[in-house]
C-alpha cells in the first residue's frame, strides 16, 4: 500500500501556496501521495500531515483531523508559531526527516465544552488552546458565577474568562496576565479578563478537575464562547458553560530534544544576557 500525507495550507498567504507546492512536490518525489481534504472513515489512512502558516492554520488542521490520530508537523510562516516544528528555511529538512519516519510524536491534551441553555438546549465544542467565555455585548459586562468541580468559587462582573491548556497558556491566557505552563503539565488554567472583583485571580487545577462557568440573569450581556479563537456557540442569560479535559489529545510531529525552555526564550524573544549556567564544583 502506497504511503500517503496530508498538506494543509493557510488560504490566505501567498508564501504558503508557494510553500505548499515545494512540500507537495519533494513529497511526491518520494513515492507518496499528497492530499489537501481529510475525509474521516476512508480506508486508505493518512501518515501524517505538514501544516503550513501559524499557529493558526496548525489549530485549523488540528480541528480538521479531529479523532483521527494523525501527527501534524508545523512549518511557521507566521510570527510567534508556538506549536510550529520548523521554520520556512528548514522545510526540506524537515520533510526528508518525516519521509525518514525521524521523528517523535507529542501528544497534547485538549479541553471539551458543554454549553447548556436556560431552555434545556445543549451545545457541545472542543479546543486545543482554550475556551473564552466573553461578553456578546462589547459596551456591557457580562456576570459570570464561578464554579470547580461542582462547588461556587466567585461571581464578577467581567469583560469574559479564559480557561486554557498548558498548550493555550501562552496564547490567550498569557497575553491576559497567566502564568505560562510546560507542556508537560497536566493541568487546566483559568484567567478572568479585566474583572470586577476582589478576588480574581489565576487558578490552576488539575486534570480531573473541571471548570463551570453560569451566566447569571442579571447579567449586563449575554455571552459566546469562543474556542481556540475561530469558533463560537452563544450562551443566553441564565446559560452554563462546562469545560473540563479533553478525550481525543492532538499529535505534534517533533523532530528536536531541545527542551521547552529553549522554544519560549525563542519564540518571546526573551532576554538572557548575563546568564552563566551552573557553577562548577572545585
Amino acid at each position: 500500500m502506497s504511503r500517503r500525507m496530508l498538506v494543509v495550507v493557510n488560504p490566505h498567504r501567498a508564501d504558503a501556496a508557494h510553500a505548499g507546492a515545494l512540500v507537495t512536490r519533494a513529497l511526491e518525489a518520494e513515492g507518496i501521495e499528497v492530499c489537501r481534504n481529510f475525509e474521516p472513515g476512508t480506508d486508505k489512512p493518512i501518515e501524517a500531515a505538514v501544516v503550513l502558516g501559524g499557529d493558526g492554520t496548525i489549530l485549523h488542521a488540528a480541528s480538521l483531523t479531529r479523532g483521527a490520530g494523525i501527527p501534524l508537523l508545523g512549518v511557521n510562516l507566521g510570527h510567534v508559531g508556538f506549536l510550529a516544528e520548523a521554520e520556512r528555511e528548514d522545510i526540506r529538512h524537515a520533510i526528508q526527516r518525516l519521509v525518514a519516519g525521524d521523528y517523535a510524536v507529542e501528544e497534547r491534551h485538549t479541553l471539551e465544552v458543554i454549553v447548556k441553555q436556560p431552555n434545556g438546549d445543549t451545545e457541545t465544542g472542543w479546543a486545543l488552546n482554550e475556551a473564552t467565555v466573553e461578553r456578546a455585548n462589547l459596551r456591557r459586562t457580562v456576570e459570570l458565577a464561578i464554579e470547580v468541580d461542582g462547588r461556587p468559587v466567585s461571581t464578577f462582573g467581567c469583560d469574559g474568562v479564559v480557561v486554557s491548556t498548558a498548550t493555550g497558556s501562552t496564547a490567550h491566557a498569557f497575553s491576559a496576565g497567566g502564568p505560562v505552563l510546560w507542556p508537560d503539565v497536566d493541568a487546566l488554567l483559568f484567567v478572568p479578563l479585566a474583572a470586577h472583583a476582589l478576588f480574581a485571580r489565576p487558578l490552576v487545577v488539575g486534570p480531573k478537575s473541571w471548570f463551570a462557568l453560569e451566566v447569571t440573569e442579571r447579567s449586563e450581556s449575554e455571552a459566546q464562547v469562543v474556542l481556540d479563537g475561530s469558533r463560537s456557540i452563544d450562551v443566553l442569560r441564565g446559560g452554563r458553560v462546562e469545560v473540563r479535559r479533553g478525550t481525543h489529545p492532538v499529535r505534534l510531529a517533533r523532530m528536536s530534544d531541545a527542551p521547552f525552555t529553549e522554544r519560549l526564550v525563542k519564540k518571546f524573544s526573551l532576554p538572557i544576557n548575563g546568564w552563566r549556567g551552573p557553577v562548577q564544583d572545585g
